[in-house]
């Protein structure tokens, strides 16, 4: 069994050279990267290409201006995918061949959570007022791959969801929780990080956050009932957990939660974007209950919003800090 100070100490590249040279984790990663290329990307350029098939709604809301345009916080956001093929590294390299069957339906339920969260985007397509900035060569990056039309529910908040609370989940299967509880805060904190990113690059609006946890409820209620969705949701913008020294990463990281950049919002408008990321989450829920198909709550709010008929926005940035 390995030690580690840091799941982000671990490599990515190990996980993808592990799992396709074993033959009983290769198939489950080859489906899941499958449905990856063909729930975001090909459905999403199929639409940027063939506009008008799916209706495209604008889900911006007024408290998305309360939030600034950061293009420092895209570090952080980028890293949403390394996320969570760190975290199969750290299962294969501590546990070996007791991790096999738990990294196997990690990956199968990645795959599915891109499947379960294309129910939505292929009835209904979602937007929002996204900068055309590319000063940074990540934003370059951003623009190119991404013609921004999957926004709710917003599938990095369920990636990162599905990440923190499967860890956790695979090590009380291991028995491996007591000495790994540095490790389990540490990687929601990463969570908490990637999701506030999303904010301050403008990739979503705090509506998509919410339609997030809800969609997470519903694909997987066990391990993100209504208490821990809430509970996510209070914790954004606050303070990183404290951690002990052996697992401080160190200050000169640019992926960890703890580097990311110093964004101080007034506390009436962190209380007010928590408040609402919570009731919308609440009001989704609700709807859910007694509705025919998980995503229809989803759908009737996208169609209630103003329809977006243009697939980009190259509006300028003026703000940039």
């Amino acid at each position: 069994m390995k030690n580690v100070a840091s799941v982000y100490d671990e490599s990515s590249a190990y996980a993808f050279i592990r799992t396709l040279s074993l033959p009983s984790l290769r198939p489950t990663v080859i489906r899941c990267v499958y449905l990856i290329v063909f729930n975001f990307f090909l459905r999403q350029y199929r639409a940027a290409w063939l506009p008008g098939r799916v209706p495209v709604s604008s889900v911006d809301h007024p408290l998305d201006q309360k939030i600034p345009f950061v293009p420092s916080w895209v570090t952080i956001y980028l890293d949403f995918i390394f996320f969570w093929i760190r975290m199969i590294t750290f299962l294969l390299r501590r546990y070996g061949r007791r991790a096999f069957d738990a990294v196997r339906e990690f990956v199968e339920s990645m795959g599915k959570l891109y499947a379960f969260a294309a129910e939505s985007y292929r009835q209904n397509f979602s937007t929002t007022v996204r900068p055309f900035y590319i000063a940074r060569p990540r934003f370059f990056l951003i623009h190119l791959l991404d013609p921004h039309l999957m926004c709710i529910p917003s599938l990095h908040v369920m990636v990162v969801i599905r990440t923190y609370t499967k860890f956790a989940d695979i090590l009380r299967s291991l028995n491996d929780t007591e000495n790994c509880a540095a490790l389990i805060a540490e990687m929601k904190q990463g969570a908490l990080a990637i999701t506030q990113a999303i904010l301050f690059v403008k990739q979503h609006s705090v509506n998509c956050i919410s339609a997030a946890l809800y969609a997470m409820t519903r694909f997987d209620p066990v391990l993100f009932p209504q208490a821990e969705a809430e509970a996510f949701a209070a914790l954004l913008f606050g303070p990183a957990p404290s951690a002990p020294p052996a697992h401080r990463p160190p200050a000169n990281s640019r992926v960890r939660p703890s580097a990311a950049p110093r964004t101080i919002l007034p506390a009436a408008d962190v209380a007010a974007v928590k408040a609402h990321i919570i009731d919308l989450y609440r009001h989704f829920l609700a709807e859910g209950t007694t509705a025919q198909n998980w995503e229809q709550p989803l759908l009737n709010f996208m169609r209630a919003m103003p329809s977006r008929y243009s697939t980009f926005n190259f509006s300028a940035v003026t703000q940039a800090k």
